[in-house]
């Protein structure tokens, strides 16, 4: 038995598609701005330039440069990119979390519940309730997704399995997919960190060298190292908008979470023990335990 994110509700799916969506946009809006910002400072920072009707060219690049920055700012203020984008990956991650609880017999939905269904879609409307009033649109009520499909046949199939196969089919399929995923992710992590500060560490040290160069009357001139320290700036700002360095710290500490949850779900949980089990490793990869750990390791 295998169980794959296809086999996961529809809702699941146009949740997770909306947060990879408006992920794009927010990150392509604020990359924009930034390389905008340095944009109008290089305009800025160059030499007299010739005039166009009396316009100097250089100047009104610049002007406009910064008119761009306000500009996309206001349409991503107009289009929620940012708060969408979480409240969809918030949205897709709990799907996900409760279907895979519902297959497994993982708390609240063990072998002893009565109607497990019925609970499973309680619990669903419930957490989805609190999204929608933290503005989250649920796509059921525009006909983008049908209503009452919140559990698969997959989910259903799997359910029915003996304890061994339910026991096994989570720990491959979901438990090592995870850690596989946060150790990936901390790699590429890792490269970007180590890329964006070394950028950041020659910029600076330019700028450092350019401004004493300038106490001294040589040297380029003001106006290159205040280039230098506007790309500066926008890498700093960069780094912290991907949040790489507190990410890497939450995500190896998720990884090792797992990696000890998956050796005692091999060895030592009983059938009775594996519905808090389940439980406890869905809290592990939650999108809010990972933004806890990323703003206490930051």
């Amino acid at each position: 038995m295998t169980f794959r994110n296809d086999d996961l509700p529809a809702l699941f799916h146009h949740t997770d598609r909306a947060a990879v969506s408006r992920q794009r946009e927010s990150t392509r809006a604020t990359r924009a701005q930034l390389l905008l910002l340095v944009a109008a400072a290089a305009a800025a920072a160059l030499p007299a330039s010739p005039e166009l009707g009396g316009v100097h060219l250089f100047g009104a690049l610049s002007a406009l440069a910064y008119a761009g920055v306000l500009g996309v700012g206001i349409v991503a203020t107009r289009r929620r990119a940012r708060p969408q984008w979480q409240l969809n990956r918030s949205a897709a991650e709990f799907i996900k979390s409760l279907a895979w609880r519902y297959a497994v017999h993982g708390a609240p939905f063990g072998t002893d519940v009565a109607d497990p269904a019925e609970v499973y879609r309680t619990r669903l409307e419930k957490g989805l309730d609190e999204l929608r009033k933290m503005g989250w649109s649920d796509p059921r009520g525009s006909g983008q997704v049908p209503p009452g499909a919140e559990i698969t046949e997959a989910m259903e199939r799997l359910r029915e399995l003996t304890y061994q196969v339910r026991r096994e089919t989570y720990v491959r399929d979901r438990l090592i997919e995870q850690r596989t995923w946060y150790r990936r992710r901390t790699e590429v992590s890792r490269r970007a960190t180590a890329l964006w500060s070394w950028s950041i560490v020659l910029l600076t040290c330019l700028a450092l060298l350019f401004a004493l160069l300038g106490t001294f009357g040589t040297g380029p001139g003001a106006r290159l190292t205040g280039l230098l320290s506007a790309a500066a700036a926008a890498g700093i700002a960069w780094n912290e908008v991907r949040r790489h360095h507190p990410l890497i710290e939450a995500h190896t500490l998720i990884e090792q979470d797992l990696a000890a949850m998956m050796v005692v779900m091999q060895t030592t949980i009983t059938q009775a023990q594996w519905p808090s089990a389940v439980y406890e490793t869905e809290r592990y990869v939650s999108p809010q335990h990972t933004d806890w750990l990323a703003r206490h390791s930051s």
